[in-house]
C-alpha cells in the first residue's frame, strides 16, 4: 500500500515525504508538476516508490490504476501564489484537483489529509473554523474556501477520515524554490547575508513600523500535525494549524539577525540596537497591497487541541534559529 503525497517536491510536501522516510516509509507515490525543475532538489535526499506528473497522475487515478493500492493521500499540491489573478487556472488547479482526490478517497475508503489556508479568513480579525469568519481577499483564498465548503457538506456521510489544515505563515527548510512567495524568514536571512540589513514595511492599517503581526509556524510543527492525524487515523474536520500566538515582523527580523550573529560568534542585539545600527530598515507600505493584506493573524487552535494534538509549538525565536542554522549548513 502506498502513501500518495501531492505537491511532493514542494515546500510542505517534501518535508512530509522526508518525515515519512524517517518513520520507515518508502512506499510513497510523489505527485507534482516539475515545470520549475529546480524543485527536484527537495526530493533528492528522499526515498520514493515512483514519481508522477500531476496530469499523468489524475489520468491514471480516473482510469482506476491506483484502486486498492493507497493507504492515505496527503494532498499538498496547489498554486499558493496569493497574487495570481488567473481564476480559471486557480480553480482548476486548486479546487477541481482537490475534488478529484476527495472523490477517490471516499470511493476507496482511505484518509485524505489536505492543505487549506488561513487566507480563507481574509482580514480577520477572528480566525476560527466557522463560516461567519471566512472572507477570502483573493482567488487563491477563494479556491481553498470553496473546497472547505464541499468538505463540510460531506463530513456527515464520509466513508473515511477527511482532515483539512488551514496553514498560517509557514517557514522552514525546502522553501527556496518558492522565490518571492517564500517566507519572510527566508527573505530576511538572504537580505542580511547579502546586504547586512533587512527591510520591513513601514506602519499601516493601525500598526507601527514592522509591527504587523502574523502567526508564524515552523514547518517542523506542520509536519508533526500531519503525522499525528495519519497515525491517529480517525479524526475528521477542518483545523487551524498555527502556533495560536501572533508575533511581529520585527520579531522575525530580530530572530533571524541574532541567529546569524550567533553563528558568527557575535552577541545578540535588541530591536532598538538593530534599528540604530541600520540592520533593520523600513520601506513604504506598497499601495497595491492595501486592502489585500493580512496585517494580523492568530490561529484559534482549540479544534486542533480537541482533536487530541497536545504538542507545544515552536516560537519565532526557537523556530527561526533552527531554520537559520539549517540554511547556514554547507550543502
Amino acid at each position: 500500500m502506498y502513501y500518495v503525497v501531492t505537491g511532493a517536491a514542494g515546500f510542505i510536501g517534501s518535508n512530509i515525504v522526508r518525515e515519512l522516510n524517517a518513520r520507515g516509509e518508502a512506499d510513497i507515490l510523489a505527485v507534482d508538476n516539475l515545470k520549475n525543475g529546480d524543485k527536484f532538489r527537495n526530493l533528492a535526499d528522499c526515498e520514493i516508490a515512483d514519481y508522477f506528473d500531476k496530469g499523468t497522475f489524475l489520468a491514471e487515478l480516473e482510469a482506476g490504476a491506483f484502486d486498492g493500492d493507497v493507504a492515505a493521500v496527503v494532498h499538498q499540491g496547489a498554486c499558493s501564489d496569493t497574487t495570481e489573478r488567473d481564476g480559471r487556472y486557480m480553480m482548476d488547479n486548486n479546487y477541481r484537483y482537490s475534488l478529484a482526490l476527495l472523490d477517490f478517497c471516499q470511493d476507496q475508503e482511505v484518509p485524505l489529509l489536505y492543505a487549506s489556508s488561513a487566507s480563507v479568513y481574509g482580514a480577520g480579525p477572528v480566525f476560527l473554523e466557522e463560516r461567519e469568519y471566512e472572507h477570502p481577499l483573493n482567488v487563491y483564498g477563494y479556491s481553498k474556501f470553496l473546497f472547505d465548503q464541499v468538505v463540510r457538506r460531506r463530513l456527515a456521510d464520509r466513508t473515511a477520515p477527511i482532515a483539512g489544515f488551514r496553514y498560517f505563515n509557514v517557514y522552514g527548510p525546502r522553501e527556496a524554490h518558492k522565490e518571492r512567495m517564500a517566507s519572510v524568514a527566508f527573505h530576511f536571512f538572504n537580505q542580511y547575508l547579502s546586504e547586512g540589513c533587512v527591510r520591513l514595511f513601514e506602519g499601516w492599517d493601525g500598526y507601527g513600523d514592522g509591527e504587523q503581526r502574523r502567526d508564524f509556524v515552523s514547518v517542523e510543527d506542520v509536519v508533526k500535525v500531519a503525522m499525528y492525524f495519519l497515525e491517529e487515523g480517525s479524526r475528521s474536520g477542518i483545523f487551524n494549524v498555527g502556533t495560536g500566538a501572533s508575533q511581529t515582523f520585527n520579531d522575525v527580523a530580530v530572530a533571524t539577525i541574532n541567529a546569524c550573529r550567533a553563528a558568527a560568534g557575535e552577541r545578540p542585539r535588541t530591536l532598538a540596537q538593530l534599528r540604530d545600527d541600520g540592520a533593520i530598515r523600513y520601506v513604504p507600505f506598497p499601495n497595491d497591497l492595501k486592502g489585500k493584506y493580512q496585517s494580523f493573524t492568530q490561529a484559534d487552535i482549540g479544534a486542533l487541541r480537541q482533536a487530541g494534538y497536545t504538542e507545544a509549538f515552536l516560537t519565532v525565536e526557537e523556530g527561526v534559529a533552527r531554520y537559520v542554522r539549517d540554511m547556514l549548513e554547507p550543502v
